[in-house]
């Protein structure tokens, strides 16, 4: 009998959710059963896993007997209604939705910034915002160090963010302009190709975007520190995979650009690309299915005494997402927190 987990992919057959399996075979994640959880709709579909087929199940209360771990990328309603049916079940939950992240009992971890918090689990663990996830990579060891004060930063991110009906309508558009059609905004307020909307998610009553608040309140919630300041501002951009983000940090140390990037050097799961004269630095295309989040234009803020500036690229489907949520799995496993039964 194997003492590997019986694992759910809740929600397997959306972008992420195929890219949860992907990452989990890749991995090769110990596994003893993978299982694949959808609506209705797509059950008894096919997916590919190791060179065979996963057959889709329907989701239902039912669905977590004998489950060790559910991967969860379904969307916060079902999350708000599965997961507690889950842990009830006896499974450990990774939840890749917004449901749990600010529940002062849910850990809000990314593997190379706050690993222990897992210790506090309570059944559910949750994966944050995938803007958040690639900017605390990278912040976290330059924290360390330095002790941030402030962060201000600008995102563009990429339509697949928004799911597979947003890439669909960016591809839709660009060929509708290069043939002199109109389009038709669907999934986004206004034309998203060859366009800028600095609007992701819903505004709040504070002017900010529900998206940026989240960037806000979880870099906090990963730092363990209240005090660090953060403003955001979150732009869509047309570009199908990978979200890049101007990050400027305020440290009560200085850090120099030089010793920030001997720092990030040699951090876990980031890759400098910062030779400007050579016209080296992160972009999306190279950044795209790659699992490190990338950082460059690492350089020295002249407007205040200890300010660094720098450029932070990262796969949103891959890192932002299912890659973060594997390796929490991962690390659930190896510190066995899993109730394995």
């Amino acid at each position: 009998m194997s003492n590997n987990p019986v694992v759910a992919v809740v929600g397997a057959t959306g972008a992420v959710g195929r890219e949860m399996l992907k990452t989990l075979e890749q991995r090769n994640f110990p596994a003893e059963e993978v299982i694949a959880l959808a609506s209705a709709r797509s059950a008894g579909s096919r997916i590919p896993y190791k060179g065979q087929e996963l057959k889709v199940q329907e989701l239902g209360n039912d669905s977590f007997k004998g489950i060790n771990l559910a991967i969860f990328s379904a969307g916060g309603s079902i999350s708000e209604k599965y997961a507690p049916v889950a842990v009830k079940s006896g499974c450990v939950v990774v939840d890749n939705s917004s449901a749990w992240r600010m529940d002062e009992n849910v850990p809000l971890i990314v593997p190379e910034a706050n690993p222990h918090a897992l210790e506090k689990h309570k059944g559910i663990i949750a994966n944050p915002n995938c803007s958040t996830i690639q900017m605390v990579v990278v912040l976290k060891p330059l924290h360390d160090v330095g002790k941030i004060k402030r962060v201000i930063v600008s995102t563009y991110q990429a339509v697949s963010g928004s799911g597979q009906k947003a890439v669909e309508e960016l591809e839709s558009q660009v060929r509708q302009l290069l043939s002199m059609q109109e389009v038709e905004p669907r999934v986004y307020p206004y034309q998203i190709a060859f366009n800028c909307l600095p609007h992701i998610d819903v505004f709040l009553d504070n002017d900010y975007t529900k998206e940026e608040m989240k960037m806000v309140n979880e870099t906090r919630k990963i730092m363990e520190d209240d005090n660090i300041k953060v403003t955001a501002t979150t732009v869509r951009v047309p570009v199908f995979y990978g979200h890049s983000e101007s990050v400027n940090i305020e440290t009560e140390k200085k850090i120099s650009s030089k010793e920030a990037r001997a720092i990030l050097s040699q951090a876990p799961g980031i890759k400098v690309l910062d030779n400007p004269l050579e016209k080296v630095y992160p972009m999306p295309l190279s950044a795209a299915g790659e699992d490190e989040t990338f950082v460059g234009r690492i350089r020295e803020d002249e407007t205040v005494a200890n300010g660094l500036n720098m450029w932070i690229v990262a796969d949103n489907i891959r890192k932002g997402a299912a890659l973060n949520a594997v390796q929490i799995s991962e690390l659930l496993v190896e510190k066995n927190l899993l109730r394995v039964t």
